[in-house]
């Protein structure tokens, strides 16, 4: 029994990680194919982009480190927990403060939806990472 949340948690995160990733990709490609101005605009967010595919490579990495039981997992999944709750944050801040007033409430609760369940996931993530069974079987590497 005390395997089961972090399996859940393992193939949670490798199954979002994978499906963020190959998203991203179709996305990046199709605005490749577009035309001049939009790979301009690809260019100009490379890093951006850059960094956002290596952050969920750290997601599926640390998905598929729980799933084998890695003891190195625990950390790295753990800081995907914290960096996808901070850029989660962020972005829900940055589109509110760049909506109108008239805008603002009717965006703060459907970000609302979009955002605490993510937040709490990554805490319920975190939590089960370091609880006593989790750190009892990702220790035994």
């Amino acid at each position: 029994m005390g395997e089961l949340p972090l399996l859940v948690v393992g193939w949670l995160y490798t199954i979002v990680s994978t499906a963020a990733l190959l998203v991203g990709a179709y996305l990046v490609a199709g605005l490749h194919l577009q035309g001049e101005a939009e790979r301009a605009q690809l260019a100009a967010r490379a890093l951006e982009d850059a960094l956002l595919f290596g952050i969920w490579l750290l997601g599926l990495a640390g998905g598929i480190g729980v799933l084998l039981l890695e003891p190195w997992s625990r950390g790295l999944l753990e800081f995907f927990c914290w960096v996808l709750a901070v850029l989660t944050l962020q972005s829900a801040y940055k589109r509110l403060r760049a909506a109108g007033a008239a805008q603002r409430r009717a965006l703060a609760l459907s970000l609302a939806l979009f955002v605490l369940p993510i937040l709490a996931v990554c805490g319920a993530t975190i939590y089960t990472l370091r609880g006593d069974e989790a750190m009892r079987l990702l220790a035994r590497g």
